[in-house]
C-alpha cells in the first residue's frame, strides 16, 4: 500500500495544479517499475469546454507518442479520479491493466463496468482495480473545487452533491 500512497500523491500533486488552473482537480501518473513515465492532469474543463481532455487520456497520449518499447501490461495508472467509462475503454485497449484511483466518481466511473458479460474483446481481459488510496486527500480537492462558484463544471451534479456531503 506504501507504494501505491507514493504515486498516489504524484497524482494529487497534477490535480492540485490543475485545481490552481481552475480546473477539475483529476490527475495521474502512469508508472512502470517504480517510475513514472507519463503524466497528466485535466484540461479544458472551464471556459471552452471539453470532455476528452482528461487527465488519463493526456497521459495516455503521452505514454503512447513516446514510442517506449514498454509493455502496457506492466503500466500501473494512478489518478485522483475514478476512470470515467471512456477513460476506462481507453486505458484498457490500449492494454492498462491495472488502475489505482483516490476518489469515486459516483456519476461517471467506468471501473465497475461489467467486462465479462460484454462481447470477447473485452470479455477476456484481466482488470486489477485498486480503490480509495489516498481517498481523503483527493476529496478534499474535489470539495474545494465544487465549493467555489467560479468553478461551473457539474456544479448541482449528482457528484458535486455526493462530494458535498462526504466528510
Amino acid at each position: 500500500m506504501r507504494e501505491h500512497e507514493v504515486f498516489m500523491r504524484l497524482a494529487l500533486a497534477e490535480a492540485g495544479a490543475a485545481l490552481a488552473q481552475g480546473e477539475f482537480p483529476v490527475g495521474c501518473v502512469l508508472v512502470h517499475k517504480g517510475a513514472v513515465i507519463a503524466s497528466g492532469q485535466r484540461a479544458h474543463s472551464s471556459g471552452r469546454v471539453n470532455e476528452m481532455d482528461h487527465a488519463e487520456m493526456l497521459a495516455l497520449r503521452s505514454f503512447l507518442d513516446a514510442e517506449a518499447a514498454i509493455d502496457p501490461q506492466e503500466v500501473a495508472l494512478y489518478a485522483t479520479m475514478e476512470p470515467c467509462l471512456m477513460c476506462f475503454s481507453s486505458l484498457i485497449l490500449n492494454g492498462i491493466r491495472k488502475i489505482v484511483y483516490a476518489y469515486e466518481d459516483v456519476m461517471g466511473g467506468g471501473t465497475n463496468l461489467p467486462l465479462s458479460s460484454l462481447s470477447p474483446l473485452y470479455a477476456a481481459m484481466e482488470i486489477e482495480v485498486v480503490p480509495a488510496v489516498l481517498r481523503q486527500e483527493s476529496l478534499a480537492l474535489f470539495q474545494q473545487f465544487f465549493r467555489n462558484p467560479d468553478n461551473p463544471y457539474w456544479q448541482g451534479s449528482l457528484l458535486a452533491r455526493y462530494t458535498l456531503e462526504q466528510n
